[in-house]
């Protein structure tokens, strides 16, 4: 069976270059970098320069990358930190609505412990207002996080705006870059962010391996004990082979950024023009130029998500309903809801998310079963068929 991988927002496979660099951490540099014997310096060697070369790809100093094991550690790094170490100064926090899962379920935590969050709300686009994150600063406001760009529609926010909203009120600033890095330009200074947490499996980099940005200045609690590792912010057995190809696999996705955007763009626009024209009842989710290059995130009206995904699965096309993380809830998408989509609208979507190895045939094969695959679960669909009574048609 021919199969295509359409959920790189997911994950992406990893790029062989970055496993060439990898390999030899593995079985010849095998040594503990907190070690102090040569294998040991010969381990450290190695992650240093993967640091600086990190820290040189987005704005920053070495000493401000601190290495995690993903993105859900970094963001809960963030909100722990920041209410550990601030909360003399204040316990009322601001993120979005449409945050991530690793954010609104530890805020939820936070709550328990008396912190208290505003979430803001976001348009018909995705795209936070900034007129009601200025009107819910509060004295008592120490952290504001909105993340670049979201997992689920693709729209991209105005981080450098908001980061600026934050500076003039004397707030802590922090972004989720989890899906921009190595798809957008990303740089920290440019954007004037306190804290932001990306993940090298997003761009085709290992997995278990992710980094947060911490501003040289800006104290944050830990929440990992247990070791010195990481300038004592972070315990835990330093990953050499994956800290080595995650800077690859950065190294690389920055040098072919323009190149491998502009592809994946075109492969998306095509893929949304086809569907558009061709599937009625159908809803595209998200800012239609102001989104991720890969990122086609679909509503189709009287049928379920679910079933879309396992049909499309059936014929060797992976997608995802909403995000990869909560795919396995029944709940309608909380993006979605959040950005006025009906409940019943928002349980028929799906994600599709394009990478560097698609093909323009892979998209046109996608596009021509997921009309089959639409139709046929539309003719078994009772909210389909009364529908189509109601406007005097036949099913």
């Amino acid at each position: 069976m021919k199969r295509i991988y359409i959920d790189h927002s997911a994950t992406t496979p990893l790029d062989k270059r970055a496993l060439e660099k990898m390999l030899p951490y593995f079985t010849e540099v095998y040594g503990n970098p907190n070690s102090q014997h040569f294998f040991g310096r010969e381990a450290m060697k190695a992650v240093d320069e993967a640091r600086d070369k990190i820290a040189s790809l987005i704005g920053a100093k070495p000493n401000e990358i601190y290495f995690t094991s993903g993105g859900t550690e970094a963001d809960n790094w963030v909100l722990r930190g920041v209410a550990q170490q601030f909360a003399h100064k204040g316990k009322h926090m601001i993120i979005s609505k449409i945050e991530h899962a690793a954010m609104l379920t530890t805020a939820k935590e936070l709550e328990k412990q008396g912190f208290e969050f505003t979430y803001l709300g976001v348009d018909k686009y995705g795209v936070v207002d900034l007129e009601e994150l200025k009107k819910s600063i509060r004295p008592d406001t120490i952290l504001i996080g909105v993340m670049f760009a979201n997992n689920e529609v693709g729209t991209i926010q105005p981080i450098k705006e908001i980061a600026e909203i934050a500076k003039e009120h004397g707030i802590l600033c922090f972004t989720d870059a989890v899906q921009a890095m190595g798809t957008l330009k990303t740089d920290v200074r440019e954007l004037g962010v306190d804290f932001m947490s990306f993940s090298a499996h997003k761009f085709y980099g290992p997995k278990g391996i992710g980094a947060l940005y911490i501003r040289n200045g800006v104290p944050l609690g830990r929440i990992i004990t247990g070791g010195h590792q990481e300038r004592t912010k972070r315990g835990g057995t330093t990953n050499v082979p994956a800290i080595v190809g995650f800077a690859e696999a950065l190294s690389i996705a920055e040098e072919e950024l323009d190149k491998n955007a502009k592809y994946i763009a075109s492969l998306r626009d095509a893929f949304i023009d086809r569907v558009l024209a061709e599937i009625p009842y159908v809803r595209l989710n998200g800012h239609r130029t102001q989104r991720l290059p890969g990122n086609a995130d679909f509503s189709f009206e009287y049928i379920e998500g679910e079933s879309i995904l396992f049909s499309l699965d059936l014929a060797g096309i992976a997608v995802s309903s909403g995000s990869a993380c909560s795919s396995g809830s029944l709940e309608a998408s909380h993006v979605l809801l959040a950005m006025g989509v009906p409940e019943a609208t928002a349980h028929g979507s799906i994600r599709f998310s394009f990478g560097k190895h698609n093909t323009m045939e892979e998209v046109n094969y996608t596009v021509d079963k997921l009309k089959e695959i639409v139709q046929k679960l539309r003719e078994m669909s009772p909210l389909y068929s009364e529908m189509i009574k109601g406007e005097g048609k036949n099913v």
